[in-house]
């Protein structure tokens, strides 16, 4: 029996991991996901480290992970991917070399860095492809964190990579196409040719899925009884003063009959971020567009996507590229491909 294999993602919502036994489609032997207590997270960034590992033990005992080794999926907006063209060379070599020629590049000093390097074409001596560079503090604290847990990380690995390893089990061969990864504050855009990253985005915008509704309502509600409580505390002073019914007709014009601004600033920045990597020097342009993560379940978005992309749009489930012994299905099927992307190899 092969060995297992547990991807884990830290969100600003949730802890999620898949356990798979690889093979030519993956089988999913456990996943789950635990929500995190606001600011304890934000994308692969930790805020709260205590928070986060009370999490991740809950996640391996509810959904019933054996493995304590994983691979780490890192999804942070603070991460640099951009192109980048060097000198071919071995791997050991360049992994000596790309501190020192990437240093003036850096948003930050290269000790404080941690590098990649994603090469997608040789052309003489010359290879080019794409240069990641993570902050190194912020891949730190999310080793650090998960020990506490009693969980080791053998790989961090870029789930946008992830996203590009999934998309070679959905395209046709010579296929120049567009991994789009909605999630409930971040989406990741991938474009690639025959499944190999050719150009990444990711793009911070917050989004009304089910997850950010769900704690918006949870919010308000406790605010609202508070308002109660302080009613309470203010009638027998003889102030009558309705509170409540002011904060009740806040609530209800709160409920939007108009098409979400944030929707419409993604649909925006997809269409920007696409026409820009389809004028890039040599691109081939985007045909096709796969669609994954629970922001692509908000009404309106693959349909919006897809007209101003002027493309065909497909979504893309956890259940389309695995099998599964247990039930996997809704939002968190469509999150999962990009958990799982990372267990299909790589390294950062």
């Amino acid at each position: 029996m092969s060995k297992s294999v547990v991807a884990l993602e830290i969100t600003e919502e949730h802890v999620r991991a898949v356990e798979v036994r690889p093979g030519r489609t993956p089988l999913i032997l456990a996943a789950g996901s635990v929500p995190l207590p606001p600011d304890s997270a934000r994308d692969s960034e930790i805020l709260d480290s205590d928070a986060v590992a009370i999490a991740v033990r809950q996640l391996w005992s509810h959904a019933g992970i054996k493995s304590r080794s994983v691979i780490l999926a890192l999804g942070s907006r603070r991460i640099l991917v951009r192109d980048y063209t060097t000198q071919a060379m071995t791997a050991d070599m360049m992994r000596q070399a790309l501190p020192y020629q990437v240093q003036d590049l850096l948003p930050v000093p290269i000790d404080q860095a941690v590098l990649d390097f994603y090469p997608a074409s040789e052309v003489g001596d010359q290879v080019s492809g794409l240069l990641v560079a993570a902050v190194a503090e912020q891949v730190e604290s999310l080793i650090s964190t998960l020990a506490k847990a009693k969980i080791e990380v053998d790989i961090v690995d870029l789930l946008p990579f992830g996203l590009a390893r999934i998309s070679r089990a959905l395209l046709v061969p010579g296929e120049t196409a567009a991994m789009i990864h909605i999630t409930d504050h971040t989406t990741y855009v991938v474009v690639m040719l025959d499944g190999i990253p050719r150009f990444v985005r990711i793009i911070p915008v917050d989004l009304p899925t089910t997850t950010v509704r769900a704690r918006r309502a949870a919010e308000m509600q406790d605010s609202l009884v508070a308002q109660d409580e302080f009613e309470e505390l203010l009638a027998p002073a003889g102030v009558g003063a309705p509170l409540r019914s002011r904060a009740s007709m806040r609530v209800g014009g709160s409920v939007t009959t108009a098409p979400d601004p944030n929707v419409a600033d993604l649909v925006h920045q997809v269409r920007n971020t696409i026409r820009f990597a389809n004028e890039r020097p040599g691109a081939a342009p985007v045909t096709s567009v796969y669609l994954s993560g629970a922001g692509s379940a908000i009404p309106d978005v693959a349909a919006a996507i897809g007209q101003v992309l002027g493309t065909r749009v497909e979504y893309v489930n956890i259940n389309m590229i695995t099998t599964s012994k247990i039930t996997l299905e809704g939002e968190f099927a469509l999150d999962l491909v990009g958990t799982l992307g990372v267990v299909y190899g790589g390294t950062f």
